[in-house]
């Protein structure tokens, strides 16, 4: 059966997004719409697309979750021998995508990463639940496993370890990143697809320039 895609569609009119209304600061103006996406409710209000390139210009996405936003950028936590930790160490530029689709809203960023200290990674790990701490541990992320059970068995070894009293400490393979960002687009969707794109870019001097994009 074919899906009838021509046909889906739905009128954007929530919002609008003019240059007088947002912050000059593109952290300090995604801080406003993330908060806004939490305070609707919505599932996953800090889950992002991130884009990686591998060495050959191959692209490649998968959603992560932003663990921290500051003046510099934002924070996720991943294991560093994965597909995304191998290729950021081979070129540590990257892209990101915020979807609040029940706001109609879409943020994208550019820019570079970088690793946490570790200290930070050590808090952010130990804060984690028990479980998740044990995941990271057990699980040799993007590996081939030869089956479920291999996985599970792991997990369970580590979790018994930590029963009998051994202190889960966060793997060197596993830890933060900083995504110092370059580049942003704030999209809100309009009516008839006449949607606001305003676009940050650095200035030069340690500011943004603001400009308004086509829909």
């Amino acid at each position: 059966m074919l899906l009838d895609l021509e046909h889906l569609r739905e009128e954007y009119d929530k919002h609008a997004l003019y240059e007088s209304n947002v912050h000059p600061d593109p952290l300090a103006q995604l801080q406003i719409w993330l908060t806004e996406a939490i305070e609707a409710g919505l599932p996953e209000p800090n889950a992002m697309t991130l884009a990686t390139i591998t060495p050959d210009g191959r692209p490649a996405a998968r959603v992560v979750l932003l663990k921290g936003i500051d003046q510099n950028g934002l924070d996720f936590y991943t294991n560093y021998e994965s597909r995304k930790g191998r290729e950021i160490a081979q070129n540590p530029r990257v892209a990101c995508v915020f979807l609040w689709l029940t706001l109609h809203r879409q943020v994208r960023v550019e820019g570079l990463v970088e690793k946490l200290p570790e200290e930070q990674s050590d808090r952010y790990f130990a804060s984690r639940p028990v479980g998740s701490q044990i995941g990271a541990i057990a699980s040799p992320q993007s590996q081939v496993l030869p089956h479920r059970q291999a996985l599970e068995a792991a997990f369970r070894q580590w979790e018994a370890a930590h029963q009998a009293g051994q202190a889960l400490q966060r793997p060197a393979h596993w830890g933060g990143y900083k995504i110092i960002p370059d580049y942003f687009e704030f999209w809100q969707g309009r009516r008839s697809r006449l949607h606001d794109r305003l676009r940050y870019t650095l200035d030069g001097q340690g500011g943004w320039t603001i400009a308004r994009l086509a829909p």
